[in-house]
């Protein structure tokens, strides 16, 4: 199972993110994204950069709420040159916008709310909404299981399982090696981190953000 590390804390991208991954760029991360709110375009482009030059597979989160703001999102997308996008509902829009362009598309499934960002919808809705994403040529989906208001998370993960054949990213709400455990045996392909690295909250007796990434990695088996 693939770590993202998400250069972000409470759904922003930490404002030194250039200076927070040159720290850490020797940490081995294979996997690494940030969102669309908290530092410029430039900035995200330059980061970027710095991600794929280690050979790091890059994703953009979109997290604005309105449909034209998530559209805006996709093009940001495409100047940026994230390999994935994920997050967003205007599936046949997104794909449209960056059709030709070589990034992986991963929607969110469920009922998202607000920002930071709360899911609703259950099981049924779930899986119902993956598999028409698989139809639509989606790459994947991106599921805030732990941010769910209306089901367990773990079962979310099972649905989103069974609805799709692409790649499965839990995101939001990831701070434990026991959730780590059980997004494995549920079939998760990924999942993602921001807050709880720079808060220390994942190994709380370690103070540097490279050991709390090490401890995650370890936690994958990578």
């Amino acid at each position: 199972m693939d770590f993202i590390f998400m250069l972000t804390r409470s759904d922003e991208t930490v404002v030194d993110c250039l200076e927070t991954w040159d720290a850490i760029d020797d940490v081995g991360l294979r996997h690494a994204g940030f969102k669309d709110v908290g530092a410029d375009t430039a900035t995200l482009i330059e980061l970027n950069r710095r991600m794929q030059a280690g050979g790091v597979t890059t994703y953009l989160e979109v997290v604005s709420t309105s449909a034209e703001e998530c559209l805006r999102s996709a093009r940001a997308a495409i100047a940026i040159g994230v390999d994935r996008l994920m997050g967003g509902t205007q599936v046949d829009e997104i794909m449209q916008i960056i059709e030709g362009r070589g990034i992986e598309y991963l929607p969110f499934p469920g009922l998202p709310v607000g920002h930071p960002t709360t899911l609703g919808g259950g099981p049924t809705l779930v899986q119902e909404q993956c598999e028409e994403f698989d139809r639509r040529g989606c790459g994947g989906v991106d599921l805030l299981a732990y941010r769910a208001t209306e089901a367990d998370p773990i079962e979310l993960v099972r649905a989103a399982r069974r609805g799709t054949r692409g790649y499965l990213v839990v995101a939001g709400g990831v701070c434990t090696v026991g959730q780590i455990e059980s997004l494995r045996g549920a079939g998760a392909d990924a999942f993602t981190i921001g807050s709880a690295v720079f808060d220390g909250s994942f190994s709380p007796r370690k103070g540097h953000i490279a050991s709390q990434l090490r401890d995650v990695l370890e936690a994958t088996g990578g």
